[in-house]
């Protein structure tokens, strides 16, 4: 965390901001957005979905009697209410999608598995993997689609570090014609390390995705290749992805913030993000973007205005209903300072208890390092973490390990990586890279 400087350096500020703002302009060979691309879609908003949903739950709900068995209403109900929180991120909505799917599968004699591979899928989203790993494997004894039971069984198996588990309900199903498969396998190829492997199949899903002309595949396919797009470095097609989501979807808030970090990592232009961003708000109800913005103001040097944003998410992410689904972010913060860091090692080592995988125990080793006990952090790391993930951040909080420790033979070709990662990381972490 920068330190706030002191009162007479004000000159020196000012005349620093002054250089950084005329540095601040891409040169035009760096500019892939146009503002006339996107900015009709700034102006839409999701609120006609959202009321036509709202009837609908209206409607379903109506339909649903104390102690019924009403079962096909509850599940339309349960639909209704996790569409709306696609659209809008109200943690609410999901909460009763839950309720209601939990009473149908209780409920239902015939197709039960499809119930609770919907609950499954529910306690997923929430980070409640544990949960969903119960609720799945009843799905699995219950039979029915067995296929359906085992990509949502590789899922969960991910999710919880289980990769030998996971490769092998993958192979059960192996069908290069099948959406589902891809999409499975293009997430072990990430895993794997094996980008290009992954974009291969993600395209091909796509392609598939494409045939079907079923809306929600495209955009689900889109969203997710531009992201991949992005991690190779091939900005211009991650952006093409995210405006062809848009012209499905146009209040599509995940296809702008790709669009938003385009133009504040890649780009250089904060100005442009924090106003792609402040657009999104007004639909969503989701922390995430208070987050992105406390970075860009943290680049731009309103550091008053990052921390402020801070606290707000903090206290929005704390809320009960949230659970754990914000438990990663907040272990990166708590960590950020000496008087928090107690609190980020006992929230990893909640993050390890629910999901033990590489990155989470990355989070334990990185809340260590933050409270200082740089040989702690570096035992957790080398045991769970150091060649079990390719992701830079895991990367990044191991090389400052190293830095910390002294361990330059180590750092430096590391930080050779990294310094690749820029558009990956952000510019604020790119600039705690170089100082490694």
């Amino acid at each position: 965390m920068k330190t706030r400087q002191l009162p007479y350096t004000k000159y020196l500020i000012v005349l620093c901001t002054l250089i950084f703002l005329t540095s601040c302009h891409s040169h035009k060979e760096d500019i892939l957005t146009d503002q006339n691309d996107y900015n009709a879609y700034l102006s839409t908003s999701n609120s006609k979905v959202i009321s036509e949903l709202n009837d609908q739950v209206a409607f379903w709900n109506s339909r649903i009697k104390k102690d019924s068995s009403q079962i096909i209403d509850l599940s339309k109900s349960a639909g209704t209410y996790t569409a709306l929180f696609n659209q809008n991120a109200d943690i609410e909505m999901l909460k009763k999608a839950e309720q209601n799917l939990h009473k149908a599968a209780q409920k239902a004699a015939i197709g039960k598995d499809n119930y609770l591979r919907a609950l499954a899928q529910n306690y997923i989203t929430q980070h409640r993997f544990k949960e969903a790993k119960t609720i799945i494997d009843s799905a699995a004894q219950v039979g029915g689609e067995v296929s359906a039971s085992n990509f949502v069984l590789f899922d969960v198996a991910m999710e919880l570090g289980k990769y030998k588990e996971a490769k092998t309900l993958l192979d059960k199903e192996a069908d290069f014609s099948n959406y589902n498969y891809l999409i499975r396998l293009a997430k072990w190829e990430d895993y794997s390390g094996n980008l290009d492997a992954t974009i291969q199949h993600m395209e091909n899903a796509m392609r598939i995705a494409e045939r079907s002309n079923i809306p929600d595949l495209k955009i689900w396919v889109y969203t997710n290749l531009a992201d991949y797009y992005g991690h190779a470095g091939r900005i211009r097609d991650s952006y093409n992805h995210y405006l062809k989501t848009l012209t499905l979807d146009p209040s599509n808030a995940y296809a702008k913030k790709g669009i938003a970090w385009i133009t504040y990592s890649y780009e250089n232009n904060p100005q442009e993000a924090l106003r792609i961003i402040k657009a999104i708000e007004k639909d969503t109800k989701s922390p995430d973007y208070t987050l992105l913005k406390s970075e860009i103001y943290e680049y731009i040097g309103d550091h008053k205005t990052s921390e402020d944003l801070k606290k707000e998410f903090i206290n929005s992410a704390t809320a009960i209903n949230y659970g754990d689904m914000y438990g990663a972010y907040l272990v990166e913060l708590y960590a950020s300072q000496p008087e928090t860091a107690d609190k980020a090692i006992a929230l990893a080592k909640r993050e390890v208890s629910n999901r033990p995988t590489p990155m989470s125990y990355d989070l334990l080793a990185h809340a260590h390092y933050g409270k200082g006990d740089y040989a702690q952090a570096l035992i957790i790391a080398e045991e769970h973490v150091i060649g079990k993930t390719y992701e830079p951040v895991a990367q990044f909080h191991t090389a400052q390990i190293y830095k910390a420790l002294g361990m330059q033979k180590d750092l430096t070709p590391l930080k050779k990586e990294l310094l690749e990662t820029s558009y990956e990381l952000g510019p604020v972490t790119y600039s705690q890279i170089k100082n490694l």
